[in-house]
């Protein structure tokens, strides 16, 4: 059986999240049933499977919010929070 997809919000709620500088904060649960990402109280809530075993929960929150954002995954960066349940990333700011 598949894995079901992730629930994603969109792109332009997430953006609206981080500040002028593009960090955003983030709120981890690893070890979850599913991949999703929600937005609760100004914050984004991002539920992997991945474990919190060697980064693996880290990088798998990058991919999940890269792939909401449609950016590489490489394009994030884990500003604080590598062993913290409360991160803070660096995504991409938009320029007009």
């Amino acid at each position: 059986m598949a894995k079901p997809k992730a629930e994603l919000p969109a792109a332009e709620a997430i953006r609206s999240l981080a500040d002028s500088a593009g960090r955003l904060a983030v709120r981890v649960t690893p070890g979850a049933r599913d991949d999703a990402l929600a937005i609760d109280e100004g914050r984004l809530l991002a539920r992997v499977r991945a474990v919190p075993d060697s980064g693996k929960a880290n990088v798998a929150v990058l991919a999940l919010i890269a792939k909401a954002l449609g950016v590489a995954p490489s394009r994030l960066e884990m500003l604080r929070g590598g062993a913290s349940r409360e991160k803070l990333v660096g995504i991409p700011v938009q320029r007009q």
